[in-house]
């Protein structure tokens, strides 16, 4: 798997400036989430080895959004993040993803609750101790469901949510969680596209101003060309949860993955390492 980590579009043009972070700061972009706990758990465990053990002056850990839906434990993800030490020199960042965005509208607008189920909110409100109503085309059935997961969502929850940023930029990196609208500079972008874009930005090789590097549309392995690092693995069904982490012209991909063992309760996260240099 490590050899194929990182996946060459054929007859993409390269650019020939080299993307590059300053002197002294560090990122790691985790992508998409999606309730996987153990896998975030491990994942930023070793993150924060590294960052203890590197001498760079800024150290950033970006969350590309989709923190919750599909996977197991949305609820467990939301809490862990909270709880994510602020005393050891990391800047944590958060990105807004399309999933919540949609819990969100959900908890103002009751109605919307079969359109969020259809693409893994079951899962998150589960991780809540909840479900969807039997019958799901009555509104008001839907109406209690809504006021239920208002309830038991927190106040720091229902915070952090709402306090998530919808881009990032830093170097020659441009962070979001779905992408970027070709054509559009990367400061202009909608919040819309920032979240939800897909085949318009996938399709499309004409370089940004920046790198970007997103979630969102998932990969077999973490995705990398000339314009684009896509860092969505698809963890709440490949088992594998991706971060790529940026120094220089180095890019390092980190991914956490469960351990193999016949023993369900014994399982362990184990993280795989790839490094690549400069332009791939």
């Amino acid at each position: 798997m490590i050899s194929t980590l990182f996946k060459r579009k054929p007859k993409a043009p390269v650019s020939p400036v080299v993307p590059q972070l300053p002197d002294g700061i560090v990122v790691w972009a985790v992508g998409d989430i999606h309730g996987c706990l153990d896998l975030l758990k491990g994942l930023v465990d070793q993150i924060m080895v590294d960052a203890a053990a590197t001498t760079a002056e800024r150290k950033v850990v970006i969350f590309l959004g989709d923190y919750i839906d599909r996977g197991p434990d949305s609820r467990g993800v939301l809490e862990y993040l909270l709880k994510l030490p602020r005393d050891i020199g990391i800047e944590w960042r958060f990105l807004k993803g399309n999933h919540e965005e949609a819990m969100l509208k959900f908890l103002d607008d009751p109605s919307f609750g079969p359109n969020w189920c259809e693409y893994g909110g079951d899962a998150a409100l589960a991780s809540y101790g909840l479900k969807p109503p039997e019958i799901r085309h009555r509104v008001e059935a839907w109406a209690r469901v809504s006021a239920d997961l208002d309830h038991k969502v927190t106040t720091a929850e229902r915070d952090f949510l709402n306090s998530l940023e919808y881009s990032v930029s830093i170097g020659d990196y441009f962070f979001a969680h779905a992408g970027a609208r070709p054509g559009v500079a990367l400061d202009r972008q909608s919040e819309r596209d920032l979240m939800w874009i897909r085949g318009r930005f996938l399709d499309d090789e004409t370089p940004f101003e920046k790198v970007v590097v997103h979630g969102h549309t998932p990969t077999t392995s973490v995705y990398s060309d000339h314009r684009r690092i896509g860092v969505d693995t698809k963890a709440y069904a490949s088992g594998e949860l991706s971060a790529i982490s940026l120094s220089g012209c180095r890019r390092t991909v980190l991914t956490a993955r469960f351990a193999p063992t016949e023993a369900e309760a014994l399982r362990s996260v184990v993280v795989m390492r790839h490094e690549e240099k400069g332009l791939v």
